[in-house]
C-alpha cells in the first residue's frame, strides 16, 4: 500500500519560517518517493538560485548542472512550460534518456538513473523546484509518483506564499521593534518556546531571552501573554 502523504502535509503546514519549511521537506520527503538524492532549489527575482538544500548531491554536480546541464534539461523545460511535475520518461521518447545531452553532460557521471522535478510556484511564476533522482538499477518514476509530487509541491508553494506575506504588525509598534524583534513577537504569538524560537531563527536561547526583555521594556509589559495581548489589541493600520 502506498504510504499516505498526510504526515508530510501536516509538517509543511506547521512550518513557521521558510528555513524550517525547507528542513521539514528535506528531512521527510525521500521516504515517500524511494529516492536516494533530492533537493529544493529556490529562485530569486532574477531567476537565479536563492538557496539550495540537497541530500546525497555533491556541490560539483550542482555546479556542473548550472553550468552545462540546466540549459539542456528537458524535464526542467517541461516544468517551466506547464508548471507541472515531470520525469524523463514523460518528456522523452522511449530509449532517448541516455542519449540526451543532460544525461551525457551531468547525470551519467553521477549515476542519476531516473530524475523527476516538480514546480514551486507563486504569483503565477516558478519560484523554485523540488528535484528527485534515483540511482543504480531501480524502477523509473511513474504516474503515481508524478501525482504525489504535484500534491507536495502544491502544499509547499502555498506555505511559501503564506510565509512571504509581511507580518501583521501595527505601524505604531513597528517604530518601536526591530525587524528581528518583530520576528520573535510573531513566533511568541504562535506559542513557540524560547528554545524553539532560537532554533527557528538560528540564534541562541539566551539571545531570545535578552531580546524579549528589551521588547517588554519597549512595549511596557512584563510577560509574554501580556505582550501578545497588547499587540493584538492595537488597531491595524
Amino acid at each position: 500500500m502506498t504510504r499516505s502523504l498526510h504526515p508530510l502535509f501536516e509538517a509543511i503546514a506547521a512550518a513557521t519560517t521558510e528555513q524550517s519549511l525547507r528542513f521539514r521537506v528535506m528531512d521527510g520527503v525521500s521516504e515517500y518517493f524511494g529516492v536516494q538524492r533530492w533537493g529544493i532549489y529556490l529562485l530569486d527575482a532574477d531567476n537565479g538560485l536563492a538557496s539550495v538544500d540537497t541530500k546525497g548531491v555533491s556541490a560539483t554536480f550542482i555546479e556542473q548542472y548550472q553550468k552545462v546541464g540546466k540549459a539542456v534539461d528537458p524535464v526542467l523545460a517541461y516544468v517551466l512550460k506547464y508548471h507541472a511535475p515531470a520525469h524523463e520518461a514523460l518528456v522523452l521518447p522511449p530509449g532517448a534518456w541516455k542519449q540526451c545531452e543532460l544525461y551525457k553532460r551531468c547525470c551519467s557521471t553521477y549515476d542519476h538513473e531516473h530524475i523527476m522535478t516538480g514546480p514551486l510556484v507563486g504569483r503565477g511564476q516558478l519560484v523554485g523546484t523540488i528535484n528527485f533522482a534515483r540511482i543504480g538499477h531501480v524502477p523509473a518514476f511513474d504516474q503515481l509518483d508524478l501525482a504525489r509530487l504535484g500534491a507536495v509541491c502544491a502544499h509547499v508553494s502555498a506555505r511559501l506564499a503564506e510565509l512571504s506575506k509581511p507580518a501583521l504588525v501595527p505601524n505604531s509598534v513597528k517604530c518601536r521593534l526591530t525587524p528581528r524583534e518583530i520576528q520573535i513577537a510573531n513566533l511568541v504569538a504562535k506559542g513557540l518556546t524560547n528554545a524553539e524560537i532560537g532554533a527557528e531563527l538560528w540564534i541562541t536561547q539566551n539571545s531570545v531571552k535578552q531580546a524579549l526583555k528589551r521588547m517588554f521594556r519597549k512595549l511596557e509589559v512584563s510577560a509574554r501573554t501580556e505582550m501578545v495581548t497588547k499587540l493584538n489589541d492595537i488597531p491595524w493600520q
